[in-house]
Formats: C-alpha cells, sequence, structure tokens
C-alpha cells in the first residue's frame, strides 16, 4: 500500500516483477518489434527499387548487397517479420471479436504464430533456392 498526501491508504499497480511472462506478452511484444522491422525493411525495399529505376549500375551494387550473406540475412529475417506480423495481426483480430480468448485457445494461437511463421518462412526460402530465384 502507498501513502498519499492525506494518508489514505491504497493499493499499488502490479508492475513487471509480479507477472509471470506468458506466451500472450510475448507475442505483444514481438508483434511490436515486428512492426518496427517492417518500417525498416520496406525502406531496404525501397531503395532496392530506386536502384533498379535508377540504372544497371545501381541496381547490380544493390542486388550484390542483398545477395551476401548478410543481405540474405537480412532478407529473411524481413521475410519472417512480415509473416510473423501477419499471422499475429490475424490473431489480434480473431480475438477483438471476442473468440479465442480462453487461456487453452488463446496460448495455443499464440505457439502457432511462431510455428506457424517460422515454418512459412523455411519453406518459402527453402522454394527459393531451391528454384532458383536465389543463389
Amino acid at each position: 500500500m502507498a501513502n498519499s498526501k492525506t494518508g489514505a491508504q491504497r493499493p499499488l499497480s502490479p508492475h513487471l516483477q509480479v507477472y509471470r511472462p506468458t506466451i500472450t506478452m510475448t507475442m505483444s511484444i514481438v508483434h511490436r518489434i515486428t512492426g518496427a522491422a517492417l518500417y525498416f525493411g520496406t525502406l531496404l525495399l525501397v531503395g532496392w527499387l530506386l536502384a533498379a529505376a535508377s540504372g544497371p549500375e545501381a541496381f547490380d551494387m544493390a542486388q550484390a548487397m542483398f545477395g551476401s550473406w548478410f543481405g540474405l540475412l537480412v532478407l529473411v529475417g524481413f521475410t519472417w517479420a512480415l509473416i510473423h506480423h501477419t499471422f499475429g495481426g490475424i490473431r489480434n483480430l480473431v480475438m477483438d471479436t471476442g473468440a479465442a480468448l480462453g487461456p487453452g485457445v488463446r496460448e495455443a494461437w499464440g505457439w502457432a504464430t511462431i510455428v506457424g511463421s517460422i515454418a512459412l518462412t523455411l519453406v518459402l526460402w527453402v522454394a527459393a533456392f531451391a528454384f532458383g530465384f536465389v543463389g
């Protein structure tokens, strides 16, 4: 209890030290992080499009940057962020309707978002390498 100037007792609001992290909390935080990552990834996409419009030299330089191991790592991360953010948005839309609010269902949706986004990212990138779009 906290004392105010009048001496009345009032409860303190619990903080992060009181709560045990849950999958729902984690998904909320990761959804915000992926949203910020998509912002910066979109700037990279715009840079790539500007390089394509600027001519062959600029485009070759952009392709070399995105084709390097670091560039591919950034692209894989951008792909995962896009898929995870989309799945999280669908999850939030369903929960906004009042459905899937029970503890078991809510946690299952959280884990499905993580597993589904990682699996779909891997499938897309394996297909991209298999069909020769990358590499």
